[in-house]
């Protein structure tokens, strides 16, 4: 079995160009592959190997103070979903071409996915609003599974969702607004610019944890099909099983 990890943080990494020899050094000691990028925004990552191994890279990561307790989703395979090892220094974790959203200077509130699950239960959030949610994936991600009634504008990179924020604002007055993704990197820089976008007084949230982070803790209610993810295993399903046949589409 090999254990899949993903996690992220946001953090100012002033040395993020210095710490990727080091962090590719050990993952090829122990064998592991996946994709590690880091800019000064922060770190985000998709490792799978041995269980062993994924754990001591992930523990000697969480040695530097910026990291210590990063919490990792995990899920399992049968095989490597990951072709090769690429550690990375990028302009930002996650590209979105906004400047001025900053996660590492305060997050948006997050929704726990059982909090979530019970609004969708109910049909509205504890104050009694009706609850919309806006899916920050590009649209073939979308394909795979989302939320049911989520709002998708058919994004084809995550730049694209800026203008479109901009062009749609008017229609979440009176709702709260729940912002998801795969893993929660996505969807907590959208919610910064949900705040800053919509009308004022709009509850804004992102989903904690993402997609996976709701599968593992309270399943797939609400939520048709599958999640996409950027690797071989290409969906998993609210048991975080592989789904569909491997596919060679690398990681972003």
């Amino acid at each position: 079995m090999i254990l899949n990890v993903s996690t992220y943080r946001f953090v100012p990494l002033p040395d993020a160009a210095d710490l990727v020899a080091p962090l590719k050094a050990r993952a090829l000691a122990l064998d592991l592959k996946g994709t590690v990028l880091l800019a000064e925004e922060g770190i985000n990552l998709f490792l799978a190997g041995p269980a062993e191994a994924v754990n001591a890279w992930l523990d000697a990561l969480r040695q530097d103070p910026r990291f210590a307790g990063l919490p990792a989703k995990e899920s399992w395979s049968d095989t490597q979903p990951f072709q090769r090892l690429k550690v990375k220094a990028k302009r930002e974790i996650i590209r979105m071409d906004h400047p001025t959203i900053q996660p590492a200077q305060g997050r948006a509130p997050a929704l726990p996915p059982a909090t979530l699950k019970r609004w969708l239960d109910q049909g509205h959030d504890d104050a009694g609003r009706p609850v919309t949610m806006l899916d920050t994936r590009n649209g073939f991600e979308v394909d795979a599974g989302a939320f049911d009634h989520a709002v998708d504008w058919r994004l084809r990179k995550f730049t694209d969702f800026p203008p479109a924020l901009r062009a749609h604002a008017a229609e979440f007055e009176g709702h709260t607004v729940v912002s998801y993704c795969t893993g929660g990197i996505r969807c907590e820089k959208a919610a910064l610019l949900m705040q800053q976008t919509l009308p004022p007084g709009t509850p804004v949230y992102q989903l904690e944890g993402g997609i996976l982070k709701y599968f593992e803790e309270v399943g797939g209610a609400h939520y048709h099909g599958t999640c996409f993810v950027f690797d071989e295993r290409e969906t998993l399903d609210p048991d975080l099983h592989p789904l569909r046949q491997p596919h060679p589409e690398p990681l972003p």
